[in-house]
């Protein structure tokens, strides 16, 4: 039998396998997200898979049915503490943006406050936020507050540093052009500055969005009454291990609906060109 039979061959056999899998590519190029999707179904195979043939207690693995079977359970109060962690996640994160952004400005009209202050949040950032945890308790008490307190302290610090460097980077011949013209303070901020600076902000606050939803859970564990992370202290204690795994899917939504906002806001705000990969 010549050569090019035996590749006929080949091909012909592969031909239905290749025609069952052309889906994947297809479904994933018809959308940004597709990958994205087909990952995460992936994923779920995965463990599904892990606890089949791995034949792993329900306690040390639970599979996915009987993760989202918890969904229905009255003493969990699914709805009420995915409410406060969001509450604490968002609240954090916008106070952190906004004092951030707030405060790079005032970094970038005086440059000797700049100086003072950038060195004691260097020296601030040092510090664990799981150790920062405890005194904030002590001074505000428990509650969604303290909580909001220690997402924003955690989230604030990244979106300094690059909207700081963002406001900066502007062409210094640009910037004379606008001194000629006697700009003002404002208008040199308003219609150079921060416009040069919304690829940087972004960059900023993408990461920020990240840290806000680990600040926000540092202080559910550290000491609450309600929230998610509360709720897996709670459940801990019993096993109850599809609850626990339960929480942290309902937490990672949260971080990801708010990581999916950064980004809408970023398609609307930044030109494709301008983005930070």
């Amino acid at each position: 039998m010549s050569d090019a039979t035996l590749d006929q061959g080949k091909s012909g056999a592969s031909g239905p396998a290749r025609r069952r899998l052309s889906w994947l590519p297809r479904m994933a190029d018809r959308s940004g997200y597709g990958h994205v999707v087909i990952s995460h179904l992936l994923l779920l195979a995965g463990w599904q898979a892990l606890v089949v043939f791995g034949k792993l207690p329900a306690f040390v693995l639970p599979t996915p049915a009987s993760t989202a079977a918890t969904l229905g359970g009255p003493n969990y109060h699914w709805i009420s503490n995915t409410f406060a962690t969001a509450i604490e996640v968002y609240g954090g994160y916008v106070l952190g943006v906004g004092a951030a952004v707030a405060l790079s400005m005032v970094f970038c009209w005086f440059r000797t406050v700049e100086k003072l202050l950038m060195p004691i949040l260097v020296s601030f950032n040092m510090i664990p936020k799981v150790a920062l945890g405890p005194l904030i308790i002590v001074w505000f008490r428990y509650g969604i507050g303290p909580n909001i307190l220690i997402a924003f302290s955690i989230c604030f610090f990244p979106v300094v540093l690059t909207t700081s460097r963002g406001l900066r980077e502007v062409d210094p011949d640009l910037l004379d052009l606008v001194h000629s013209l006697k700009g003002s303070k404002w208008q040199l901020f308003s219609k150079i500055q921060l416009p040069n600076a919304m690829p940087y902000v972004f960059s900023g606050m993408k990461v920020g969005a990240i840290l806000a939803v680990a600040g926000a859970i540092v202080g559910e564990f550290l000491g609450s009454d309600r929230g998610l992370g509360y709720l897996m202290m709670q459940v801990q204690v019993s096993l109850d291990t599809p609850a626990m795994f339960m929480a942290l899917i309902l937490i990672t939504l949260v971080g990801m609906s708010l990581y999916g906002l950064v980004l809408l806001l970023e398609h609307m705000l930044v030109p494709r060109d301008a983005r930070l990969s």
